[in-house]
């Protein structure tokens, strides 16, 4: 299956709320005292997130101590992609290093309310909870040779910090589709 890029969901959108499990069943809900709020849309098995993940632990490590609240939620069908199961989540999580909750949406609701199309997808919102950023990593790609530094999501995060406005360059995050429930996609799929 070819590569799908993200919805590009309007800037200033509300943060859709959730209340999410983790592997343990733990409940997570978004913070209301965050200083922004980054969404990814993520899981274990996507050549992808697989390229990147070492720096989403970084990411997690270098803003969750900065009054970022950071969350990874995987949405996709664990029916077909067995890969992605809860159980394997928590290993996935402890084995690179997240410091972030990683969430199990079981019903897709989540990823529907958010447009999230494919594994990565950001969304960065405000202290206000308005999205500000929604796009790539970075240029890099399992399929080239860039680096894999995070650098416009990292600038996104730095000018949110700073002055709580976006970035105005936007690209549009690239990678493998939700695996959708059958019946289950959504409108803008």
């Amino acid at each position: 299956m070819p590569a799908v890029e993200s919805t590009m969901l309007p800037l200033g959108t509300p943060a859709p709320a959730f209340t999410l499990p983790d592997p343990n069943g733990t409940p997570h809900s978004l913070r209301a005292d965050a200083a922004a709020t980054l969404v990814m849309f993520i899981c274990n098995h996507c050549p992808f997130v697989v390229h990147v993940r070492d720096e989403l632990a970084r990411l997690g490590s270098d803003y969750g101590s900065r009054g970022v609240a950071i969350y990874a939620i995987n949405s996709n069908d664990v029916e077909t992609h067995p890969a992605d199961h809860p159980l394997r989540m928590k290993v996935e999580a402890a084995k690179y290093g997240y410091t972030f909750p990683y969430l199990f949406d079981e019903s897709q609701a989540v990823a529907k309310a958010y447009s999230a199309a494919c594994t990565p997808d950001f969304f960065l919102f405000d202290a206000e909870q308005k999205l500000v950023y929604r796009g790539q990593l970075d240029d890099s790609r399992p399929s080239n040779q860039l680096p894999v530094d995070g650098h416009d999501l990292r600038a996104a995060l730095d000018a949110v910090l700073a002055s709580g406005k976006p970035v105005t360059e936007q690209k549009a995050s690239i990678g493998c589709s939700i695996k959708w429930r059958p019946g289950n996609a959504p409108e803008y799929y």
